[in-house]
């Protein structure tokens, strides 16, 4: 049974985090929880790698003392799973947003996508997506983004260690991404669909590991909370 003195102290929370859910929502909760079951005023809680709210998965939450090692978290490599669908693009790359362009894909095959992942392995060159929470003159590219505003992205290396079809359903495309820090999978999504002379965005993205941590040993927001009330 965790104590608050633990929680000061510092614990690392893995989390399961549901779809529609922000990363920052998830360590808000867990915040108000915690000094609820506990009757303290405030403790320290953060989470090491933002999760978009259209994606799953796990989330490693710090609390007290432990968010000093947050950063380190942050640094490690990353597991996703999810889903590609061929033929059109977003501009957000996902699903936050309605399709905006359609392609040719008629000459699309199974030798073509397998041969195409191998442009995306190891270190690569990727912009990061519009529609994301990077800061560019102290403003989110998001926020320039829904306002219709023209941006100018940079682009930055990551790394990919790992790219994995597991799975081919017509023009939905399973696959498992092993990356660096900094990595976005709805960018590699639209990058792939331009390797293949086509489009694609992201539909379904599940973060499966960080590091060590593993979604398998993560729980639910719902189950954590059953847990504090029989501190």
């Amino acid at each position: 049974m965790k104590t608050v003195e633990d929680y000061l102290s510092g614990e690392v929370l893995l989390i399961d985090k549901p779809l529609n859910w922000t990363s920052f929502q998830v360590v808000n909760k867990l915040r108000w929880e915690i000094r609820q079951a506990f009757k303290i005023k405030k403790i320290k809680v953060g989470h090491a790698g933002t999760l978009d709210p259209l994606a799953s998965g796990l989330l490693v939450i710090c609390t007290g003392k432990m968010t000093k090692q947050i950063n380190t978290f942050q640094g490690q490599e990353k597991e996703y799973t999810g889903t590609f669908v061929l033929g059109s693009t977003t501009p957000s790359f996902d699903l936050e947003t309605e399709i905006n362009e359609t392609f040719e894909t008629s000459h699309i095959n199974e030798t073509l996508i397998y041969e195409t992942t191998k442009q995306f392995v190891g270190d690569i060159e990727q912009f990061p997506p519009v529609f994301s929470a990077l800061k560019k003159d102290g403003k989110r590219l998001y926020e320039f983004a829904r306002a219709g505003e023209d941006v100018d992205i940079k682009p930055r290396m990551v790394n990919i260690s790992e790219f994995e079809i597991t799975k081919i359903d017509n023009l939905q495309i399973d696959f498992r991404v092993v990356c660096s820090k900094g990595t976005y999978i709805r960018s590699l999504a639209n990058d792939f669909g331009k390797a293949l002379s086509s489009g694609a965005h992201l539909s379904i993205l599940r973060r499966t590991k960080i590091g060590d941590f593993h979604v398998k040993n993560a729980t639910s927001i719902e189950t954590f909370i059953e847990g504090l009330n029989f501190c």
